[in-house]
């Protein structure tokens, strides 16, 4: 794939990079390894200043951040100013907390004194996607620049001048050479990248196929790798749900990002006694969004983030069309410049009909109707995805039952599985392994080492 901005809201190129040579590739990681050295040997309140610094950088350039967002992938210009800001909170979290979470950890041996000492590992590589371009990678290098370690960051090929700005902040805040560095390179190579010993663990965020590439090749090399992947999260609406509330909930968990978000509402499964009642006001909320220029701030649904990805939207609107599925809402391309996609929602969605099991990056909805409460957790459970989940109920203790049951990493209760930076965000089966953000995602890439101080005394 090449390395291009092309804005998805006119499909025309803007800028095109070339790939970076083998050569100044291998200089990059020797640099990395380099910054490690000395990065490694400085103190937690020397980090956290970085930290700080870069986050201020981003608030005060936050205009011409979010621009450059929306620019490249097409989200809406609001929401890429939030983005920029949950991108400043997570470095300013982790530098405000990352000593305390990283600090000794005492133990009680039977006999002498020991404790766990939190170290970093070296250089990691992060392969990172380009729905959310500085927020991805906040959440993966604040934490382990906090603990000592140094990043290598292959960005999405779709948002090269996002990955460009970032670098350009860190170093603008003062990071040493080789501390934080962009690879322009396609996915391919950073996947063979994971060989290189130099490299000491790697991260990844996007499609089950590129996980289970770099999966192998960490797992051939005997390296630690997290993996953030695609999700398919249910939106349980029980019959005691407050109706209007929970389809305006509904709109933003479906539709935030241009409905491009991994964590995004995709199936809706509501209970038959209020269903019909919620598709009705659901499809009129859908059918009367404002779609257009994702710059214009009247909008409130812009293009996806590619033709490539419209096209691939279509298609699978169209198969499941044929396969069986009803269109409630939609169902086509817009007939307009730009990667557009209408607001769709599908029902009649049965096993065997591609929307019933493949992930919907895009504006598209999947709406089932089950008998109680017990059968939209057996539908809710019923993918190979597990990242994410909501369940919309008055009752609390029921929600938490409902929630308790359902395979997923993260449950949300009277809200769409949402992110920031004091919870931790990660999922189960296909949707990956490892958890970022909040304390646990400071903790994957560090050596959790034992220190044990015994008298000459002491037995075995």
């Amino acid at each position: 794939m090449p390395i291009q901005t092309i804005n998805p809201n006119t499909n025309q190129t803007v800028k095109s990079f070339e790939e970076m040579t083998d050569q100044a590739v291998d200089a990059a990681v020797a640099q990395a390894v380099t910054a490690f050295a000395s990065w490694k040997k400085t103190t937690y309140p020397e980090r956290a200043a970085l930290l700080h610094r870069v986050a201020d950088l981003m608030r005060a350039q936050k205009a011409a951040l979010a621009t450059t967002i929306t620019l490249e992938m097409g989200k809406l210009i609001a929401q890429a100013e939030g983005e920029i800001e949950l991108s400043a909170d997570i470095l300013d979290y982790y530098a405000d907390h990352g000593a305390q979470f990283l600090a000794d950890k005492p133990l009680e041996p039977e006999y002498g004194e020991a404790f766990v000492r939190h170290s970093p590992v070296g250089v990691l590589l992060g392969i990172e996607p380009w729905n959310f371009p500085f927020y991805q990678v906040a959440r993966f290098a604040a934490p382990n620049l906090m603990v000592g370690n140094t990043v290598l960051i292959k960005h999405a090929s779709n948002v090269p001048q996002c990955a460009q700005a970032l670098e350009a902040l860190f170093a603008e805040a003062g990071a040493p050479a080789g501390l934080y560095t962009n690879l322009l390179l396609s996915g391919k190579r950073a996947s063979a990248l994971v060989a290189d010993k130099r490299i000491k663990g790697v991260s990844l965020t996007g499609s089950e196929d590129a996980g289970a590439s770099v999966a192998a090749e960490a797992g051939k090399y005997l390296k630690k790798s997290v993996l953030e992947l695609g999700g398919s999260d249910a939106f349980i609406i029980l019959e005691d749900a407050d109706l209007d509330k929970t389809v305006e909930w509904a709109v933003v968990g479906r539709m935030n990002n241009n409905g491009q978000c991994c964590v995004a509402s995709k199936r809706f499964i509501a209970v038959e006694s209020i269903a019909d009642a919620f598709l009705a006001k659901f499809k009129d909320k859908l059918a009367h969004l404002k779609v257009g220029d994702p710059m214009d701030r009247t909008m409130e649904l812009g293009p996806l983030s590619s033709e490539a990805a419209a096209v691939q939207l279509a298609d699978q609107v169209q198969r499941s069309v044929v396969a069986g599925a009803t269109v409630v809402l939609g169902g086509q391309r817009l007939d307009r410049p730009g990667a557009f996609m209408a607001p769709t929602i599908l029902t009649d969605l049965k096993p065997g009909i591609p929307a019933y099991h493949e992930e919907l990056f895009g504006p598209v909805a999947s709406f089932y109707r089950v008998k109680d409460e017990q059968a939209a957790i057996d539908l809710a459970n019923d993918s190979t995805f597990g990242l994410g989940g909501s369940v919309f109920t008055q009752d609390e203790a029921r929600g938490q039952r409902v929630a308790d049951q359902l395979d997923t990493g993260m449950v949300f209760i009277n809200h769409p599985t949402w992110t920031q930076a004091d919870l931790p965000f990660g999922g189960t089966k296909r949707s990956g392994y490892g958890r970022e953000l909040s304390e646990l995602g400071i903790s994957e890439f560090v050596n959790k080492k034992l220190i044990r101080v015994s008298a000459l005394t002491d037995p075995f």
